[in-house]
């Protein structure tokens, strides 16, 4: 389990806080989704909890352990980070998702961690990619090999930066659907901020808005309704249901 409590950071020490007691807790095996408008936190949030940056305020937990206090290396391996801007440099796909076994092995990769490649590209169906360039490939099939050396670190909990930013339709459901499977089959929690709040909803067990720094609402699906989404993001929308399924429209297309 994740619990972030009250967490406090700034940039500048004397400037205004961007994290001003921001607190969320997140089960193993559920997906969270951090919504919000730029600038609201998220991927402060993000930094503080991979120990890019250092709270000034508050605690980091995962499964009752300390993470401000984690050695890097031991943190790698419980937490792996897909960006969204993914850079792998002149490398196969086979190496570059070896590159997610560096906490584990350092300098030089044993055969443990050779097998370990191996499981996963036949577990995401990858095989046929494994002597590929990676620069070749397209911006969802990138997305599924940033996953992949991600699943090498073995990690408890995935943080995802918008994950689907810069890919076409088809290739968000794809990162999607391979995320929420990873999620229920390997009991792993997700962390991830979004846009779409349509894809949230699809995506997403448990919800976090943010505002000013704060985690003002969480909860399941149903903390999402119009009068929440009216605070958060200054704007006027319409849920309604179709196919047994929320959707939430925008209520100024409605309106013209």
């Amino acid at each position: 389990m994740l619990t972030c409590e009250n967490l406090t950071f700034r940039y500048d020490r004397s400037g205004l806080p961007v994290l001003n007691g921001a607190s969320l807790e997140l089960k193993q095996g559920e997906i969270g989704i951090l919504l919000g408008k730029n600038g609201s936190g998220k991927t402060t949030l993000f930094k503080n909890i991979l120990g890019l940056n250092k709270p000034s305020g508050g605690a980091i937990r995962f499964d009752g352990e300390n993470l401000l206090k984690m050695p890097r290396r031991e943190r790698a391996r419980r937490i792996a980070y897909v960006p969204q801007d993914i850079r792998f440099g002149a490398l196969s796909v086979f190496d570059s998702i070896l590159m997610g076994r560096v906490s584990y092995f350092g300098l030089k990769a044993s055969p443990e961690d050779y097998t370990a490649v191996e499981k996963i590209l036949r577990d995401m169906h990858l095989e046929s990619y494994a002597q590929r360039n990676v620069d070749e490939l397209s911006g969802g099939e990138r997305q599924k090999i940033a996953i992949a050396r991600a699943m090498a670190q073995e990690p408890r909990l995935m943080v995802f930066d918008e994950p689907t930013g810069n890919l076409d339709i088809a290739n968000e459901q794809l990162i999607i659907e391979e995320a929420k499977k990873l999620a229920r089959e390997k009991n792993i929690s997700i962390l991830s901020s979004l846009h779409d709040l349509n894809q949230a909803m699809y995506f997403g067990d448990k919800f976090f808005f943010l505002k000013n720094g704060v985690v003002k609402y969480a909860g399941g699906k149903e903390i999402i309704t119009e009068e929440v989404i009216r605070d958060i993001f200054d704007i006027d929308v319409k849920i309604t249901e179709i196919d047994n399924r929320k959707v939430i429209l925008n209520g100024n297309l409605l309106a013209s």
